[in-house]
């Protein structure tokens, strides 16, 4: 099979139900961030070591889960409310072990701890765009509420989670931490 089709030559493309779309349509726009997210997690990956591989193995299966939520696939249950619920356990965790915070940190201090706060940037991009998506699906009355609800509750979580973590590495390597001053 080869990997090219040649049915988006014309700036179409179809999404997991067959509907042809626009590939300027926010639903893409949504998927495609979820999808480049999902690399930025797995250069992530790369860089970290043993005690973070099963989360973010996790977090990358459940970006897969929601580009094809959000790519119109047939089903239900794509991010659940567990999921959700996972995140701000891991959340928890990481912050227990933490002084809290008491100045806004700049992104930086080592390529690790910066690619969580590119992580943490595109996700507030994603949960942006999945807004406007919901938003426009709304007024148009094609959109699945509650599972819609969990996913950007979840895209929420994942942004806290990226803020934490990039803490986390940092105190854990004793990186310094960029402090922003006025």
């Amino acid at each position: 099979m080869k990997i090219y089709t040649k049915t988006g030559d014309k700036g179409q493309t179809s999404l997991a139900s067959g509907k042809r779309v626009k590939k300027t349509d926010l639903r893409l726009e949504c998927y495609g961030t979820a999808d480049e997210l999902n690399s930025w997690v797995g250069l992530l990956r790369a860089r970290t070591n043993e005690d973070y591989q099963e989360q973010l193995g996790r977090i990358q299966n459940l970006l897969f889960n929601l580009g094809a939520f959000l790519a119109d696939a047939q089903g239900d249950d794509w991010i659940t409310p567990q999921d959700v619920t996972d995140l701000e356990l891991w959340i928890d965790q990481m912050q227990e072990q933490l002084e809290p915070l008491r100045a806004f940190i700049l992104p930086g201090g080592s390529e690790t701890v910066a690619t969580c706060h590119l992580c943490r940037t595109v996700t507030r991009r994603l949960e942006r765009q999945m807004v406007a998506l919901y938003d426009n699906d709304n007024n148009d009355g094609n959109s699945n509420d509650k599972e819609s609800d969990v996913c950007l509750q979840w895209v929420n979580r994942l942004s806290d989670f990226w803020f934490i973590l990039a803490r986390k590495i940092a105190n854990d390597d004793k990186i310094s931490i960029f402090l922003w001053k006025k």
